[in-house]
């Protein structure tokens, strides 16, 4: 594997001279925050080495490299879920290479459904906590001490102090936000009513097929993280109602800008 990173790593040193401090993960419907980077490379990821491809409609596939609020970031245009029959070290596959082009903080965004009652279609929840539902873990097997220990703290999976921040940012632009915990299950269904308040008894306020392995892998590598989800429906007692792909992407392309500016924000001001 050390291997894989690094041929991955010296390809895209060959087409970009940019080096990244800030890494960022884009979801469903929520790639408008690009538009905000000045662009300077692109690279697909079927031209890098050992890199998986998207193979999801609503995921571009591409790295993007640039510079955001005064920073160098290196952005995912298209992500990896576990249901397109990735294993773990796949999904999360980028993260490590992220953290070998120099990265030293990963932004994370993601669609997913609400379980808090207090929540409605469109509220975007910063992420304080996770639950882990994924039944597999990408630190299973032998574990590189170059990348980090084997046994990593989980204590604060997401940094406080760019909560703090953040919260702060949404403040000052009016933008209603909540903090919750989100909860990662493997997809591709939707959850029934009885998993969606499963999920909701266990502790969760959201529910969706991401974020969570990455989150686990940077802090295994302790990489501060900040992530953030829109809640494109519910899965609350008498809200529940069918939802297409098209339906959460609408969700999530209607409240993106706001979480745009909450994400370029608290970038420009670390």
């Amino acid at each position: 594997m050390l291997t894989q990173f690094k041929e991955s790593v010296n390809y895209i040193q060959s087409k970009t001279s940019i080096q990244p401090t800030i890494g960022i993960i884009l979801g469903t419907g929520l790639g408008g925050l690009v538009k905000e980077i000045n662009v300077i490379d692109e690279i697909s990821y079927s031209d890098i080495p050992n890199f998986p491809v998207s193979t999801v409609e609503s995921h571009s596939g591409k790295l993007i490299f640039g510079e955001l609020g005064g920073k160098k970031v290196v952005a995912m245009q298209g992500r990896f879920h576990f249901y397109e029959g990735y294993d773990m070290k796949q999904v999360t596959f980028p993260v490590r290479v992220m953290k070998l082009l120099g990265i030293e903080r990963l932004f994370v965004s993601n669609a997913s459904g609400g379980v808090n009652p207090d929540f409605e279609v469109g509220e975007i929840m910063i992420q304080n906590d996770h639950i882990n539902l994924f039944p597999a873990h990408p630190l299973i097997g032998k574990n590189f001490d170059e990348l980090g220990p084997r046994f990593p703290d989980m204590s604060e999976p997401y940094d406080p102090a760019m909560i703090d921040l953040a919260l702060t940012i949404a403040k000052e632009n009016n933008i209603k936000v909540s903090v919750g915990t989100y909860a990662g299950l493997t997809g591709p269904t939707l959850e029934t009513p009885a998993e969606y308040g499963y999920v909701r008894a266990i502790g969760a306020d959201a529910v969706g097929m991401s974020t969570v392995p990455e989150i686990i892998v940077a802090r295994h590598m302790e990489i501060p993280c900040f992530a953030i989800s829109i809640i494109t429906d519910l899965g609350v007692p008498g809200k529940i109602h069918k939802v297409s792909l098209q339906d959460v992407i609408d969700v999530a392309s209607r409240q993106e800008p706001k979480m745009t500016t909450i994400m370029s924000q608290l970038i420009a001001r670390l």
